[in-house]
């Protein structure tokens, strides 16, 4: 099964975009912003920084696997 692991991170504070990988067998608790070095944290519900920040959910949940186990 093929997923996505491109995607882009948005900053809700400042709104600064990055590009980045997400990894395949981890999930992303935290995410420093490049911009206005915001940290980043999962809002409720979601399991890591990439499914409340960027359009593509991590790539377990594309999987539909559990996240973070």
């Amino acid at each position: 099964m093929t997923f996505i692991t491109e995607t882009v991170i948005s900053c809700p504070h400042c709104g600064h975009q990055a590009q980045e990988t997400m990894p395949i067998d981890a999930c992303v608790y935290f995410y420093e912003c490049l911009s206005c070095k915001t940290l980043l944290k999962p809002l409720a519900g979601d399991c890591c920084v990439f499914c409340s920040y960027s359009p593509v959910k991590c790539p377990p949940l594309q999987q539909s696997k559990s996240c973070c186990m």
